[in-house]
């Protein structure tokens, strides 16, 4: 019998909250909030992430449950080893598919980290005890992982739990964020498929890490890969993180990661990356902006 659940989603890069409605739907409350769900921030436009709170509807009837994201926990151990942190840094997983039948390596962003392992989404289809390689895209330090937990396939991906051998605290602490510099720099955007698009916007900042752009609109969505090129100074690739809302601050704005780290683009002096631990990188994405 099909249901229907409110839920309520947190934006990972700030305290903005929002509520969607999912109508006819065949899962159970437990499975409804360790799922991934799209919706919209209203500061920084479309994310995805798990529901802090989930709502079944029914007879007059409304059962509320905590959320709790599949538990991710270090071999050998039988709890949960460190407090969960909604972080999205980039990661590259690698390994053996028996589905694909060979070996893989796809990059993803982590969903939730803590110091036993992360959960990330995938294309690539993996098996519970499968045996993988992480890379923190940032730091570049790499581990050897389990697959300890595999969700069911949403709109073509799955939710994957990683587990490490053992606990490794710093893994995540040693994730950089660089210093922004305030900078207005004409560059022409190239989006590729499935909508190619060539088109001119302005840096507001920029960073070894990303840039800021000003004038994009909502030509490409977060996640997708765009080619940002420099006139005299050459171009490189980056991932769309955020797309900023009508009606915020950010309207028209877009928070790119570098994907061509070896490249620079800019021409700039700029500072050099800061590391960072837990609390500090969280309060950067307190700030209400997101970090690149």
């Amino acid at each position: 019998m099909s249901k229907n659940y409110s839920v309520r989603l947190r934006c990972p890069y700030g305290d903005d909250e929002s509520w969607i409605i999912l109508e006819n739907r065949s899962e159970s409350l437990d499975e409804i909030v360790k799922m991934l769900w799209d919706f919209e921030c209203q500061l920084h436009g479309a994310q995805r992430d798990f529901p802090i709170e989930a709502t079944e509807k029914g007879a007059g009837i409304s059962v509320v449950a905590a959320t709790e994201a599949p538990a991710l926990v270090a071999q050998g151990r039988g709890q949960r080893a460190s407090e969960r942190r909604s972080w999205h840094v980039p990661v590259l997983i690698r390994g053996w598919s028996d589905a694909k039948g060979g070996t893989f390596r796809e990059s993803s962003f982590t969903a939730v980290v803590n110091s036993a392992g992360a959960l990330v989404n995938l294309a690539t289809k993996v098996g519970t005890s499968d045996v993988v390689y992480l890379v923190n895209s940032v730091s570049k330090e790499e581990q050897e992982v389990r697959v300890a937990y595999v969700s069911a396939e949403f709109e073509g991906k799955i939710a994957v739990g990683l587990a490490f051998q053992s606990e490794c605290p710093n893994f995540w602490q040693r994730t950089r964020y660089t210093q922004r510099v305030p900078v207005a720099t004409p560059v022409t955007v190239h989006g590729g498929e499935p909508n190619p698009f060539v088109h001119s916007a302005y840096t507001v900042d920029i960073s070894k890490a990303g840039a800021r752009l000003d004038g994009m609109g909502f030509l490409a969505k977060p996640g997708a890969i765009v080619e940002v090129k420099r006139r005299w100074h050459g171009k490189a690739r980056y991932r769309v993180v955020w797309v900023g809302r009508v009606g915020t601050p950010l309207v028209n704005q877009v928070g790119l990661a570098c994907v061509d780290a070896e490249k620079d683009i800019w021409g700039e002096k700029l500072p050099e990356d800061e590391e960072k631990d837990g609390e500090e990188g969280m309060a950067a994405k307190k700030s209400g902006e997101p970090a690149k």
